[in-house]
């Protein structure tokens, strides 16, 4: 009433009137913010967020404060770190768009924990607090809050139980039981491609040993004589229909460059070969649907940035194949597949394509990733379209002075722990953050490589990260830090037997796990590494055993474990 009673001095009425209007506008806008917040500046500010804490005392738990351990992702690619930096990321309008749940590993126990981060409207998450207390009542339990650095609110605040992580030994289990266990839609009609495949599959159960391994190292495989039969089988017999609907760039425009360079040469390849490839889709045994995940994102617009929008989108095209064909309704798309390296891979095509193959380069077990039926795909940096192959090999092993490189941004909730364990601690261990991406640096960052006895391949925002192929470009054993991740080609290679795997919770314990290695193991393995090396290679024209074929034969060996035909009963 004051501020009316005021206004009357005015003896203009539309000055009156004016004041009013400005009055009552601001003091909307003030009360919204109060109310909201200020509106975040960035069109996906709403991102759940990737955490973790390690508390490295051994007195009793205590709570673990992290500060500047949270980076959102951008869309360009990273020179020295070479790793994905498009992480997965949730923005919807309810609840459940917006609820993420990531692995923390926490306490001095090292274990693994569940959090959920709920981004809640115009709160920006840019500078989150993380605080983890354990729980008096249940040891089993931890509270996780997570605070706005701004004002200290308190965004989230739940219990969590702790989780294990899935080891190596445990996926070579899962991969066993996958292979004696075949379960697939049973077609709706028979094909003679069904039976062709069936009988592949007792061709290579009953294959019989090889002694001449044509230049292969028989340790690196599960079973060598297996993987030769299979392969043959595979370029004697395979032929594979490309759908030629959908236009670019989401389809048939392959991206040999960059991040997701993977899913652009096989798309690339596969369109063009003509030894694999059939024009009648009857004589085909596999079906290929030419997306990329990518431009499947950054095509659509601001309407289409949610998993769900672009699911939708996605199974518009397979509802569209499945209109004008008849083969992806006999299978249920089980005889279908698709190569993916964007994280979002294993997101959107997880119900559309449940029965399918895929082929994914965020091959996390843990978050859907099926051992036996999807196929991990190694993430391939390219730079040079023109030159895939540079910079390819490394010093011997007396010349590598180096224990253990690292280098990279400071992407996902490890990295920086690795940094602040590790950085500046032992003469023989190279651990740092990011290095310059000046010309000299990049070199640098090369012959680190080349020079190190053991690459560490930590995990990003996701479990997968380029450094695995990188290491083993360069000749340097590689050490996965990435709980539950599958390695790719992992029907096919014995990985333990040319890299080392450590699981999150024993980074304080790294060094330490590296030196126990013998001087004579590490020489074996370097030489393993050497001789696994064609096969994580792209070449512009396709050769015997290269990453082109590698793929291709991942794809054929789940399908042809997993195919059925009518007369087949369940489980037989």
């Amino acid at each position: 009433m004051r501020i009316i009673t005021r206004l009357e001095r005015f003896h203009h009425s539309d000055i009156r009137r004016l004041l009013l209007g400005i009055i009552v506008t601001v003091g909307f806008v003030v009360l919204l913010v109060l109310c909201f917040g200020i509106p975040c500046p960035k069109t996906f500010c709403l991102s759940p967020v990737t955490v973790s804490v390690i508390e490295l005392t051994n007195s009793n738990v205590t709570p673990v404060s992290v500060m500047n351990y949270i980076n959102l992702p951008d869309d360009d690619d990273d020179d020295n770190d070479n790793d994905n930096v498009d992480e997965e990321f949730e923005e919807g309008n309810n609840k459940k768009d917006l609820d993420r749940e990531n692995d923390v590993v926490i306490s001095k126990e090292k274990v693994e924990i569940n959090v959920s981060v709920i981004a809640r409207e115009n709160i920006s998450l840019r500078n989150p607090k993380l605080v983890v207390d354990s729980s008096e009542s249940d040891p089993n339990l931890v509270m996780v809050r997570v605070k706005d650095s701004r004002n200290g609110n308190v965004l989230s605040m739940r219990k969590h139980e702790r989780r294990g992580a899935i080891s190596i030994s445990q996926m070579n289990s899962l991969l066993i039981q996958s292979l004696s266990s075949f379960k697939s839609p049973k077609p709706r009609w028979s094909s003679a491609r069904d039976s062709e495949m069936l009988s592949a599959r007792f061709e290579i159960e009953k294959a019989s040993a090889v002694h001449e391994f044509l230049g292969l190292n028989a340790s690196v495989y599960r079973n060598i004589s297996k993987f030769l039969r299979s392969y043959d089988l595979m370029e004697r017999k395979l032929k594979v229909y490309v759908y030629k609907e959908g236009g670019k760039p989401i389809f048939h425009k392959p991206m040999p460059r960059g991040i997701y360079a993977s899913e652009g040469w096989f798309m690339k390849l596969m369109e063009s070969n003509k030894k694999f490839v059939v024009r009648d889709p009857r004589k085909a045994h596999l079906f290929y649907i030419p997306i990329s995940i990518k431009a499947l994102r950054s095509s659509l617009g601001l309407n289409f940035q949610t998993p769900r929008s672009l699911a939708d989108h996605l199974k518009e095209y397979v509802d569209l194949i499945a209109g004008k064909y008849k083969f992806w309704n006999r299978t249920g798309g089980a005889d279908h597949f698709i190569v993916a390296c964007h994280d979002w891979g294993n997101k959107l095509t997880k119900k559309t394509m449940k029965n399918s193959v895929r082929a994914l380069c965020n091959s996390n077990v843990a978050q859907g990733f099926r051992i036996g039926t999807d196929t991990a795909l190694p993430v391939t940096y390219i730079r040079s379209a023109e030159s895939p192959l540079e910079y390819l090999g490394g010093k011997t092993p007396s010349e590598r002075k180096i224990l253990a490189f690292f280098a990279g941004s400071m992407h996902g909730y490890l990295r920086p722990i690795l940094v602040k364990l590790w950085e500046n601690k032992e003469p023989d261990m190279k651990i740092v953050g990011p290095m310059p991406r000046d010309r000299e640096s990049k070199k640098q960052y090369r012959e680190y490589m080349k020079s190190s006895k053991y690459c560490i391949c930590a995990r990003g925002y996701e479990v997968h990260t380029p450094r695995v192929v990188e290491a083993i470009i360069n000749e340097c054993v590689p050490v996965i830090i990435a709980d539950n991740y599958v390695p790719p080609f992992f029907e096919v290679l014995n990985w333990e037997e040319f890299a080392v795997f450590v699981e999150e919770k024993d980074i304080p314990n790294l060094r330490n796990i590296l030196l126990s290695i013998s001087e004579e193991r590490y020489i074996v393995m370097q030489a393993r590494v050497k001789a696994v090396q064609q096969h994580f290679l792209w070449h512009k024209k396709p050769v015997k055993f290269d990453l082109f074929h590698m793929i291709l034969h991942s794809i054929w060996h789940s399908r042809v474990y997993k195919v059925k035909t009518r007369k087949q009963r369940s489980g037989s």
